[in-house]
């Protein structure tokens, strides 16, 4: 078998419908496109959302809520999960790019330590934001806590 030799299964094919190129066609006239109407004219191209004139869904349903633009979205981290990498790897200092080697977070990620667990290692903690109940648990397990 060659390249030159394919052809697709019989039947599976159909000749292309010519629209628009007079009556003995069959499909001349309207052009299969009907009579009148948007969808008629040519360069019609419809909204997305569009219901035909019918109040589209967007505008029917009430709107609520309230979304902060400035919102920050930080990548929370637990102290239990400091204290396995501090086994695992023997770092002394744990910092955002310590934290993307391992493969908890991305480049530009913000990093927030919560105090879910527990830490009993002496290490130093870089992140952008920490809770309470983490900072304390650090720092009562001699660590220190630094803010980006």
């Amino acid at each position: 078998m060659k390249l030159n030799e394919l052809k697709p299964a019989s039947g599976s094919t159909h000749s292309e419908r010519r629209i628009g190129r007079g009556q003995g066609s069959g499909y001349g006239g309207t052009s299969t496109r009907g009579h009148k109407g948007a969808k008629s004219r040519s360069g019609y191209s419809k909204k997305i959302g569009f219901e035909g004139g019918q109040m589209p869904l967007q505008r029917r349903v009430p709107k609520f809520g309230f979304k902060n633009i400035n919102r920050k979205e930080y990548k929370s981290i637990n102290i239990d999960v400091l204290q396995g990498l501090v086994e695992k790897n023997g770092w002394s200092v744990i910092s955002p790019e310590n934290l993307m080697e391992a493969g908890l977070i991305s480049k530009n990620d913000l990093v927030k330590i919560l105090g879910n667990g527990s830490i009993s290692a002496k290490v130093e903690v870089k992140a952008h934001a920490f809770s309470k109940s983490a900072e304390a648990a650090i720092e009562a397990a001699q660590g220190t806590v630094v803010k980006l």
